[in-house]
């Protein structure tokens, strides 16, 4: 969403929120009114109908007067409710018009939590290849290959950061595809310093030629966030999969782990925005990583899932729609 594209929805907010308390103030003042004046016919009375016999007229047969003692009381209370319901109208207003605010600072909390979340891993991977690197260098042995990776941590945290903004601007490509089999490759790539400071193998089976709709990138970090869910949840010595199939018109991707299985929240649970399960893993959980999975594959038409969960381990299945 741009800038222009705000400012316009405060602008539709503003004239909607204008007209609706200039039609309810005038409903209000109309009814008011009419209620008034309802009092006053009710309580008219002829001139000189009450008074003693013998009180001059002043006027003809159609004067009529009006008692102030019995009128001021009902003036007082049609005051009164015309006050309270002003007010409740000015209350509405004031909600309607600071929703959209509230709504862009929640906005911009989620953003600021999602980008820290996302950065997580490939930082965490950055620092485990930067000692590997300082720990051959010491030893005299051959670097190139660690900086080649390092470059390309950074050129991933980068796209990994114009995703992010794209997504927060709505503007990423519907039309954009990526290859599964090269995004699991990226996705591993990313992953496997943390899976080798835990003890943890990776190890994926080729889908052979599958295309997304989906950018590469999205997918890759997508991946990045299963994996290392996955990673974390295992004992050393483990092995964490990445299986990609055709399944109708969808790619169906499945990372599978051999931990403890999910405890002490529901497997639907998982899903939602800072929830952790009992065991959270070796590292801190802010229990954002699956649901960011979630939102990416909603927009994209998939869906993610706990497809099993046991003592035996975990499977999380992705479906996303295939590229025409």
């Amino acid at each position: 969403m741009t800038a222009q594209d705000d400012r316009a929805r405060v602008r539709r907010a503003a004239v909607s929120i204008g007209l609706t308390v200039a039609l309810t103030s005038a409903l209000i003042i109309a009814g008011g009114v009419g209620l008034l004046l309802a009092v006053i016919v009710l309580n008219r009375r002829p001139e000189g109908g009450d008074h003693e016999e013998g009180f001059p007229r002043s006027g003809g047969d159609d004067d009529f007067v009006i008692d102030v003692d019995r009128i001021l009381p009902a003036v007082i209370v049609l005051g009164v409710i015309g006050v309270v319901l002003l007010a409740a109208v000015a209350w509405f207003a004031a909600r309607r018009s600071v929703r959209p605010l509230g709504e862009a600072l929640r906005m911009q909390r989620n953003f600021v939590a999602d980008a820290s979340h996302e950065l997580r891993t490939p930082l965490t991977a950055l620092t485990s290849r930067i000692q590997l690197l300082q720990r051959r260098h010491e030893r005299g042995e051959p670097i190139d290959e660690t900086l080649q990776e390092l470059r390309t941590d950074a050129a991933m945290m980068n796209d990994v950061l114009s995703d992010l903004l794209l997504a927060a601007e709505g503007g990423a490509s519907a039309r954009a595809a990526a290859s599964v089999d090269d995004a699991v490759a990226s996705a591993i790539q990313s992953v496997q310093p943390l899976a080798f400071e835990a003890g943890v193998s990776l190890r994926s089976e080729p889908a052979g030629p599958l295309t997304v709709t989906l950018p590469p990138v999205t997918l890759a970090r997508v991946l990045v966030a299963l994996l290392d869910n996955a990673v974390q949840h295992s004992p050393s010595g483990a092995e964490v999969r990445v299986r990609a199939a055709r399944e109708g018109g969808t790619a169906a991707i499945r990372v599978v782990d051999r931990g403890s299985g999910i405890r002490g929240i529901s497997p639907a649970d998982v899903f939602e925005r800072f929830s952790r399960s009992a065991e959270s893993g070796r590292r801190r959980s802010f229990g954002l990583g699956l649901s960011l999975v979630r939102d990416v594959a909603v927009r994209a038409g998939g869906s993610i899932e706990v497809e099993s969960t046991s003592d035996a381990g975990t499977t999380f299945l992705l479906r996303l729609p295939l590229a025409s």
